[in-house]
């Protein structure tokens, strides 16, 4: 694995021009590069040119992302994605990108899955895609699928149907609500965050107080635009002396002895629905380009964030299928994790790849367990969409 990080690719079609975007559930919005951007971010990338059927507006569109940004012209054109083609969708069209490293991916826009309510285009505008997409689809296939492949699995992006060669039936998945702050509206797919463990044993559940208003735990975000998992400095600090083995370097980030072999959980949930996630050990250390011994740490310290206090990105994500359903009359949204990372597989290839950990932090212990939920099973209606990799970082 490059130390760089990975960027998850779907095809979309806009005014019957093919685009690459990243599949982003942590911003609401879609954006496509026009042919008005000249900026060297988007220097030789494929650019959106008008069509009859493009209908444009004079609002102007501006997105800040943890690292980058974009701006431009709002829009109403059809997009396509998969068997799906959405007519006067509302999307944006960039004029400028800085710092977003479009010709290094290969891509030519976002599209942005989370809530409305995290939007930069206003609703009094158009819908987000999302809920274009949603609208297609009854109250139980209300969802999409998410896996960003790795560790032997491969990637897949589907709406309304799981993928066979994942999972069969959503019995196989821990389901929670998602977490809705104090105004009522879901804005990113997140859950709480109840403590982290290391080979079985919690290394610490107290937590820095939550930036969430009136929340009792931190609250995590799942972000598939987002490289690493970033938390609170002094929460990232504290993970990372349990772990030992580790240092910071001279740009402030978190390296690893690339022998150390711990398997990280995350719980997540509350209630009931509260479980353990498991994170295969070489998404904790990450290989190298030099070969000193030290490994970049899969969690870094971001006291920037503001969507909720942990962002868990794909270094999380890599090690589950996750499924996001929308919720329907008064069911609220929730989010379903199948971990796909196995303990002790993990831990021997690891080992195979890196060689014996000379000092182990913790002993394995007897793993926790917390009740499962289910949903109904889901009847699989459309083509799964499959995501393509592409070698890079979004932060």
């Amino acid at each position: 694995m490059n130390i760089r990080a990975l960027a998850y690719l779907a095809s979309v079609s806009v005014g019957n021009q093919p685009f690459e975007v990243v599949v982003d559930t942590g911003s609401s919005d879609l954006w496509i590069l026009s042919t008005n951007c000249t900026t060297p971010d988007c220097t030789g990338m494929s650019k959106y040119t008008d069509s009859p059927s493009l209908t444009l507006r004079q609002n102007s569109f501006s997105l800040k992302y943890l690292q980058g940004s974009v701006s431009g012209t709002l829009g109403f054109e059809t997009v396509a994605l998969g068997p799906y083609a959405i007519t006067d969708q509302a999307l944006a069209f960039s004029n400028e990108t800085v710092g977003l490293g479009l010709h290094e991916i290969g891509n030519s826009g976002i599209l942005g899955l989370a809530f409305p309510a995290a939007s930069s285009i206003s609703s009094t505008v158009g819908s987000t895609l999302l809920e274009n997409m949603f609208a297609y689809l009854d109250d139980a296939h209300r969802f999409f699928a998410l896996s960003l492949g790795g560790h032997g699995t491969e990637p897949s992006f589907s709406f309304g149907q799981l993928d066979p060669a994942l999972a069969n039936s959503t019995d196989d998945f821990s389901f929670s609500p998602v977490y809705i702050g104090p105004n009522s509206m879901p804005d990113y797919w997140k859950l709480p965050l109840q403590a982290i463990t290391i080979n079985g044993t919690i290394i610490f559940d107290r937590f820095a107080p939550s930036r969430i208003p009136d929340s009792p735990t931190p609250v995590a975000v799942l972000d598939s635009g987002t490289t690493f998992i970033l938390g609170p400095s002094g929460d990232v600090s504290a993970f990372w002396r349990g772990v030992g083995g580790s240092r910071k370097n001279g740009s402030g980030n978190w390296e690893v002895r690339c022998t150390r072999a711990v398997v990280v959980g995350f719980v997540l949930g509350s209630g009931g629905s509260k479980r353990e996630f498991l994170v295969d050990p070489s998404d904790i250390s990450w290989r190298p380009s030099t070969e000193d011994g030290w490994c970049t740490g899969g969690i870094q310290a971001n006291d920037d964030v503001n969507s909720g206090d942990w962002i868990l990105g794909g270094t999380f994500l890599r090690n589950v299928y996750a499924i996001h359903h929308s919720g329907a009359h008064d069911t609220p949204p929730s989010i379903g994790l199948l971990n796909m990372t196995d303990e002790k597989a993990a831990l021997v290839r690891f080992q195979q790849e890196r060689g014996v950990d000379p000092a182990p932090p913790i002993p394995a212990n007897t793993r926790m367990s917390s009740p499962r939920t289910s949903d109904t099973p889901l009847e699989p209606i459309v083509a799964c969409l499959i995501v393509i990799l592409s070698d890079t970082e979004i932060w």
